[in-house]
C-alpha cells in the first residue's frame, strides 16, 4: 500500500492548495504562521497528554493540572488572546490556503469564547467531568496500559509513565471535587450514567495490583533496558498501584456507590437536567458546526429514516427474503449464518476485507497515508462499553500505526453482514485515511493537522461508507442490508438524541426506536443509547457531516460533468484536515468555479 501511495501522490491536480504547498512569504502570512505555532505550543504545555497522542514526548512526564479552576482560566485566556491576534490579521492578504485556516481558527475560537463567556455553561460541563463513555478513568486506562499513545520503548518512557503515575490520584481527587460542586449546585450525571461509571471502576479495581491494567507495560520489557532499570521500574510501579492509584480507584467508585448515585437525576435526558437545554443547544452546534436547532434536528433524522426503510425494503427484496421489515430485522438478529463462529473468524475476515478494499482504492484517491494499519481486538477492560468498532490515530511519523480495533464481546451480536461497511467507516477509506492525512500534511498548521470537529471526522467516515459499490463491497446482497443498517443507525441517531434531550425520551423508548427500525442487536442498541445519554450531541455528528459531503459532491458532479474526477474532490475534502461544514462548502464552492473556469 506503502508503494502505491509514493505512485499515486504524483497524479493530484487541484485548483485550490490541498498539499504540503509552503504558504507565501506575505506580512501577514507570516504573522498568521506565527500565531499558529505560538497558539498550538502553548496548547502542548497547558495539555500534555495531546502532545503525547501526537507523539510529541517533550511533556510526556506530567499530566497536567486537568479538572481545575485553574487550567479552565488558562483555556479561556488563551481563547481570548487567539482571537485578538487573529482579527488583527487582514485575512485578505493572506494566502489561499492560509485563508481557509483563518477561517477554520475563527470558527473554532469562537465556539471556545461561546463557552467561556457564558459561566453557566462552563459549569455544567465542569462539575460533570467523566462519565461512562469519555472519561479520565478510561483514557488514562488505555494511555497507560502499554497499547495506548503512550511509547514504551525506552528507560526514559517508562521514568514519565512513572512520573504521570505519581499524578493519577491527585487528578482522580479533583475529578471527585468536581463531582461534589455539582451536587451542590444540583447539576449531577444521571444514575444511569453513573451505575455505568461504577461497574468500569469496579472491573478496573477487580484486577488486582500484579493483574492491573496498569502494570502491564511492565510484564515484559524491552531488552535494551538494562535488567537492574527494569527491576527497579517494576517494584516503583507495582508500589505505586497498590499505595496510590488501585486506592485512588477505590475512593472514586466508592463516592460515586455511596454519595453520588443517591443524588444523581432520575432521567437520562439533559431536558432533565438543571440548565440542559442550553447545554444542548450548545452541544448541536459544537457537534454539526452548523446552527441546528434540536427539532430541525429531529425532522432531518424522521425523514432520513423513512428513506432508508425504503431502501431496506428493496435490498431485502433482492436478498430473496419473503416478509416486512421488521420480520427482516428479526432474522438479520438471530440466523446463526450472520454470526460469527470466533473473534478469530472476525480478525480474518477483516483482513480478508482490508486485501479487497486497497485492490480498488487507487480508483477513488489519489493520495494514499504512509501510516500503517493495524487490526486488533478491542481491550478487554473496555469491551462492554464500547461500540463493535473503533479507531485510535497512529503518530504523523509513522512510529506508531493507526489501529482498527473490532469488538469481539457478545460474540453472537457482531454480526457478518456488518462487517465491509464497519471496515469502510472505522479504517479505510474512512477515518484512517483522514486522520492519517491530515497529520502527514506538514503544510497545515498543528491545528489543522491534528484537531478538527466531529462532524467532518465522523461524516467523512460515515461518506466513506457511502463508497461501497466504487470500491467493490457489498455485492452480497445482506453486505449491502448491513451497510443500509449503519447509515440506517446514524439517522435514527438524529432522532434518538434528540428525542432523549429535548423531547425527554427514556432510555426504554430510545431502544425500542432502534430495534422498531433496524436489525441492531438488543446489545448494541443499548450501548448506543447508553452512549448518547452518556455524550449529548456527539451522535448527530455522522449524519450532518455525511450529509453535507454527499451534497457538495452531488453539486460538484452536476456543475462540472466530464470535468469531474473524484480522486480530485475527495483530495480537496481531505487534504486541509477536518474543517467546519461551513468552511468546507464554502472551499468546495470556490473549486468547483475554478474548476469551471479552467
Amino acid at each position: 500500500m506503502r508503494a502505491l501511495a509514493v505512485l499515486l501522490s504524483t497524479a493530484l491536480l487541484a485548483a485550490t492548495p490541498t498539499l504540503a504547498q509552503k504558504p507565501a512569504d506575505g506580512a501577514e502570512d507570516a504573522k498568521l504562521t506565527a500565531l499558529f505555532a505560538d497558539s498550538d505550543e502553548a496548547s502542548l504545555r497547558r495539555n500534555p497528554l495531546s502532545a503525547l497522542y501526537r507523539g510529541d514526548v517533550r511533556y510526556a512526564g506530567s499530566i497536567g493540572d486537568l479538572f481545575t479552576d485553574a487550567h479552565q482560566a488558562a483555556e479561556c485566556a488563551a481563547s481570548e488572546k487567539d482571537a485578538k491576534d487573529l482579527h488583527a490579521i487582514d485575512r485578505k492578504a493572506l494566502s489561499a490556503i492560509n485563508r481557509i485556516a483563518y477561517d477554520v481558527f475563527e470558527a473554532d475560537t469562537v465556539l471556545d469564547l461561546r463557552l467561556c463567556h457564558d459561566r453557566d455553561l462552563q459549569l455544567s460541563f465542569a462539575v460533570r467531568p467523566i462519565n461512562h463513555f469519555q472519561g479520565f478513568h478510561l483514557s488514562y486506562a488505555e494511555l497507560a496500559s502499554g497499547q495506548g499513545a503512550a511509547p514504551f520503548r525506552t528507560l526514559a518512557d517508562y521514568e514519565n509513565n512513572l512520573r504521570r503515575n505519581r499524578e493519577f490520584a491527585g487528578a482522580i481527587d479533583r475529578i471527585i471535587g468536581r463531582f461534589r460542586q455539582g451536587m451542590k449546585l444540583g447539576i449531577v450525571q444521571s444514575k444511569l450514567t453513573t451505575r455505568n461509571m461504577i461497574e468500569q471502576l469496579d472491573l478496573q479495581i477487580g484486577k488486582g495490583v500484579e493483574g492491573s491494567i496498569y502494570a502491564e507495560p511492565y510484564a515484559d520489557m524491552p531488552e535494551t533496558i538494562p535488567a537492574a532499570d527494569q527491576a527497579r521500574l517494576k517494584a516503583q510501579q507495582i508500589a505505586l498501584i497498590r499505595d496510590s492509584m488501585l486506592p485512588a480507584l477505590v475512593r472514586l467508585r466508592d463516592f460515586l456507590r455511596d454519595a453520588y448515585l443517591p443524588a444523581a437525576r432520575e432521567g437520562v435526558g439533559l431536558s432533565a437536567m438543571k440548565g440542559g437545554e442550553k447545554v444542548y443547544s450548545y452541544l448541536i452546534q459544537r457537534s454539526t458546526t452548523l446552527p441546528l436547532t434540536a427539532a430541525e434536528v429531529h425532522r432531518i433524522g424522521l425523514a432520513e429514516v423513512a428513506r432508508i426503510r425504503g431502501e431496506m425494503a428493496v435490498a431485502a427484496k433482492s436478498a430473496g427474503f419473503q416478509g416486512d421489515l421488521a420480520e427482516l430485522f428479526t432474522y438479520m438478529r438471530t440466523d446463526k449464518r450472520f454470526q460469527p463462529s470466533s473473534v478469530d473468524q472476525l480478525r480474518q475476515g477483516f483482513f480478508a476485507i482490508r486485501t479487497r478494499v486497497e485492490s480498488r482504492i487507487g480508483e477513488q484517491f489519489s493520495i494514499l497515508p504512509r501510516a500503517p494499519l493495524d487490526i486488533r481486538p478491542t481491550p478487554a477492560f473496555k469491551e462492554k462499553n464500547a461500540a463493535g468498532g473503533e479507531y485510535m490515530r497512529g503518530t504523523a511519523d509513522g512510529t506508531r500505526p493507526g489501529v482498527f480495533f473490532y469488538n469481539g464481546y457478545d460474540l453472537p451480536s457482531r454480526y457478518m453482514w456488518e462487517m465491509e461497511t464497519l471496515f469502510l467507516h472505522e479504517a479505510e477509506p474512512g477515518h484512517h485515511f483522514q486522520i492519517s492525512l491530515a497529520q502527514e500534511n506538514a503544510a497545515l498548521p498543528n491545528f489543522m493537522r491534528y484537531g478538527g470537529n466531529t462532524a467532518f471526522v465522523e461524516g467523512w467516515a460515515l461518506y466513506a461508507e457511502t463508497l461501497w459499490k466504487q470500491l467493490g463491497m457489498e455485492s452480497d446482497p445482506w453486505q449491502r442490508l448491513g451497510g443500509l443498517n449503519d447509515e440506517m443507525l446514524r439517522a435514527m441517531r438524529l432522532v434518538v438524541d434528540s428525542g432523549i434531550h429535548a423531547y425527554g425520551w427514556d432510555r426504554d423508548r430510545s431502544i425500542k426506536y432502534m430495534l422498531d427500525n433496524s436489525p441492531e442487536a438488543v446489545t448494541d442498541a443499548t450501548a448506543e443509547v447508553e452512549r448518547y445519554i452518556a455524550i449529548p450531541g456527539q451522535a448527530l455528528a455522522y449524519k450532518m457531516g455525511q450529509l453535507t459531503i454527499s451534497r457538495l459532491k452531488a453539486r460538484a458532479m452536476a456543475e462540472l460533468g466530464a470535468k469531474f474526477d473524484p480522486r480530485e474532490f475527495h483530495a480537496q475534502v481531505l487534504m486541509t484536515g477536518a474543517l467546519p461544514l461551513t468552511v468546507l462548502e464554502k472551499k468546495i464552492d470556490d473549486w468547483i468555479a475554478a474548476k469551471k473556469a479552467a
